[in-house]
């Protein structure tokens, strides 16, 4: 793990995160999945930040990695989208290859928590997605109110969201509720205990939804555009 020039500075950006997010060092520390007394030691000094650090918090915390590591423009995206990945890198691989695995998963249907259905008998392949973050999935979405920016029959890469007190405001996210599978952007409630679920397709309106009524949250990390056509038949 390569150490990374200035150090001091980037611990300073990573206490501004934790402070801005309300988050103690072992909240933190879970949030990244990594060992609390190594958090310690990075915010001490003691360990030197790495590169594979840094990737950590800007794929679980959603920061820009030009902000953390550089010191450059804004912590946050002002307007986050997820990334586009072309069909020139989209190339469906069997079961078992090294890869990001392809469930046979509609997102859109049913209510049930998607986490329990990420099992080994619904993956149909595998697709090597630059820069995702390895506990990704990728599954199919129906419906076109989020069109132009899903089409309908389309397939995006998620991730799960474990607090979901931390919402990205602005940003896609597959949401289920006791009833339903949405993907929506959310965007900030006059009311704190509320959310608004918003569609791309203006031919939606918005739905505004209690919090606490969000049984989990995955983030759309990144939407695959013009997949191929193994993926979308089976999707």
């Amino acid at each position: 793990m390569r150490p990374l020039p200035d150090t001091e500075a980037i611990v300073g950006r990573i206490r501004y995160l934790m402070a801005q997010t309300g988050m103690s060092q072992a909240a933190f520390a879970k949030r990244l999945s990594i060992d609390p007394s190594n958090l310690s030691k990075h915010l001490s000094g003691r360990l030197a930040v790495s590169d594979t650090l840094v990737n950590r918090i800007v794929a679980d915390m959603g920061v820009s990695k030009r902000w953390l590591r550089d010191g450059h423009g804004l912590p946050y995206d002002p307007n986050p989208t997820p990334r586009e990945i072309s069909s020139s890198t989209c190339r469906l691989l069997p079961p078992g290859a090294e890869g990001t695995p392809v469930y046979d998963i509609d997102v859109t249907a049913g209510c049930a928590e998607l986490s329990s259905m990420f099992t080994v008998d619904r993956v149909i392949g595998t697709m090597r997605v630059p820069h995702l973050d390895s506990r990704s999935a990728i599954v199919g979405v129906r419906g076109d109110s989020m069109e132009p920016v899903i089409a309908d029959g389309g397939a995006i890469a998620i991730r799960r969201i474990s607090d979901r007190s931390v919402i990205y405001w602005g940003q896609i996210y597959v949401v289920v509720l006791d009833d339903y599978r949405m993907v929506k952007s959310l965007r900030r409630h006059e009311d704190p205990a509320m959310v608004i679920l918003r569609s791309a397709n203006p031919d939606y309106d918005d739905i505004e939804v209690a919090r606490a009524d969000i049984r989990a949250l995955y983030l759309v990390e990144s939407i695959l555009r013009d997949a191929p056509s193994p993926l979308t038949a089976r999707l």
